[in-house]
């Protein structure tokens, strides 16, 4: 794993002071370790970076004058992760920023008083993460994507994409805190739609490729793709092999769609690391996390993949057409 170095030092007694005086320590670089989510050649993540740098420097942080950033990069392997944020916390930076719930996770067991704000989470409240979204209530605040009723949306699309579905994969990393509100979620929609939801928990490439080729010796399947580091990590594997097995399917974020899915519904990505870096700029000027309340991110698009669709031999119903963002041809 490869990081930028923090361009200064900060003695160890820096450990105990305030949150309210690091942040009017004026003398030196401010220090912001950013999870960034995927691997570091990932060109998505890459524009995640970017998207948090842009805005910070159009608030007046510019890295290397003002600011100092140490970007990570979110591996799969929950023991490494955690061993990691243990390790950047003990350098102290003054804000860290986190990308998902697991690496949120992370970071809230290993400090209560680093101030930490997170995007891509969904539920912070029934995590465990925040008192509650209008008053955090500690060191950490944020930025949500949506409720885990959300997940209930993209059954629902998918069926109207491809109405001859009554199966359903449902795939996420089974340690994602969110796995179970999710599958819920899906289940309360899925009788009425006539489906049945299979949970298809997956840890690495090899059981992607297990789970997706036993559950398409069924016919009439489809597969939800839920939002998680193992996704990101292999969307291209599981794009083709949904593919492959004529499994219609969805997804959280246009970069799955670009990479070969049939559709996803999801917030807008850069959107919600130019709020974080709002929130950031608060912090260092002095204001406490319990302070910011918790933040939904209000942009979503819904993005279309003709060529899959044309694969898969589906004809995509206006409704769906008209309604779309994007339409990849």
């Amino acid at each position: 794993m490869r990081r930028r170095e923090f361009i200064t030092l900060l003695g160890g007694a820096a450990a105990a002071r305030p949150m309210a005086v690091r942040a009017q320590q004026r003398d030196r670089l401010a220090r912001i370790a950013v999870w960034v989510g995927g691997a570091e050649t990932d060109p998505q993540g890459q524009r995640r970076a970017t998207a948090l740098r842009e805005a910070l420097r159009d608030l007046g942080w510019v890295e290397g004058r003002n600011i100092a950033i140490e970007y990570h990069w979110a591996i799969i392997d929950g023991e490494q992760v955690r061993a990691e944020t243990a390790e950047l916390v003990a350098r102290n930076p003054d804000v860290i920023v986190t990308t998902g719930a697991p690496t949120l996770a992370a970071a809230h067991k290993a400090t209560s008083t680093i101030p930490i704000v997170f995007v891509l989470v969904t539920d912070p409240v029934s995590d465990g993460f925040v008192a509650s979204l209008a008053s955090p209530g500690g060191n950490i605040t944020g930025f949500t994507i949506f409720e885990h009723s959300f997940a209930g949306k993209w059954l629902e699309m998918l069926k109207e994409a491809a109405p001859a579905i009554t199966r359903v994969a449902v795939m996420q990393n089974p340690d994602h805190p969110a796995w179970e509100g999710y599958l819920r979620a899906i289940g309360t929609v899925a009788s009425a739609l006539g489906v049945e939801v299979t949970p298809a928990p997956v840890h690495n490439a090899t059981e992607i490729e297990h789970v997706l080729e036993a559950f398409a010796r069924i016919p009439n399947g489809g597969l939800i793709l839920l939002p998680s580091g193992v996704a990101t990590n292999h969307r291209d594997l599981i794009a083709r092999l949904a593919v492959r097995y004529g499994l219609p399917s969805i997804y959280s974020l246009r970069f799955y769609a670009a990479s070969g899915g049939l559709m996803s519904y999801g917030v807008v990505l850069a959107e919600p690391y130019r709020q974080a870096a709002t929130y950031v700029d608060r912090i260092l000027k002095g204001t406490k996390p319990a302070d910011l309340p918790v933040q939904a991110s209000a942009k979503f698009e819904l993005i279309l993949n003709l060529n899959t669709a044309k694969t898969l031999g589906l004809e995509l119903p206006p409704t769906l057409l008209v309604r779309a963002d994007e339409v990849i041809e």
